[in-house]
């Protein structure tokens, strides 16, 4: 099964994608783990990406592109991923369709979680990841690149009929129970 897990930044993404993985033991590739592991270790991608992240604009599509494709063409993946924070713009959306298609795969769900925007901001300020763009002003630019240039990939995907609206405000438990009745 090949899922998306899509929203805003501080939706609860990859804490979501943390229990589909263990629940139905399908692998879970953060695009945001990769940079920040590569950030953390000052690899030249890590550097790139965080010159980028500093100012609050997003990583260009063909650095993302290339680091999924290269990364979804490991083994463990031949039976499904959890995709958190990919793809982010239509031009990924794309991408990533035809690397799948490619691969006689395709998207199962395209799980997005609505949360409203205060929610957002409270959540991003308040989880302490240290990151140097988690302040009110930068947060604020990051949801508005989100709305204008993210938010299209759920277009994308209502045309192919993968979308699954999911309620993402309550316990991690409760938004966890809506996705699972969503998959099934």
């Amino acid at each position: 099964m090949n899922i998306i897990i899509f929203g805003p930044p501080g939706a609860g993404k990859g804490t979501q994608a943390k229990k589909l993985q263990q629940k139905y033991n399908l692998p879970h590739l953060s695009t945001g783990n990769i940079f920040r592991e590569n950030i953390k270790n000052e690899t030249p991608l890590g550097k790139k990406v965080k010159s980028i992240l500093d100012s609050g604009d997003l990583v260009p599509d063909e650095t993302v592109v290339d680091l999924v494709k290269d990364e979804l063409s490991k083994a463990k993946y031949d039976n499904g991923v959890i995709l958190d924070g990919f793809p982010r713009t239509v031009a990924q959306a794309k991408a990533l369709d035809s690397f799948l298609e490619e691969n006689d795969k395709k998207i199962d769900a395209f799980l997005t979680l609505s949360v409203p925007e205060e929610e957002l901001v409270n959540r991003i300020l308040s989880r302490g990841e240290g990151r140097s763009d988690d302040n009110p002003e930068k947060v604020k630019n990051r949801l508005s690149v989100y709305h204008n240039e993210t938010a299209p990939v759920l277009n994308h995907y209502k045309e192919k009929d993968a979308v699954k609206e999911i309620d993402g405000v309550g316990s991690i438990d409760e938004i966890f129970d809506r996705i699972q009745k969503s998959l099934f």
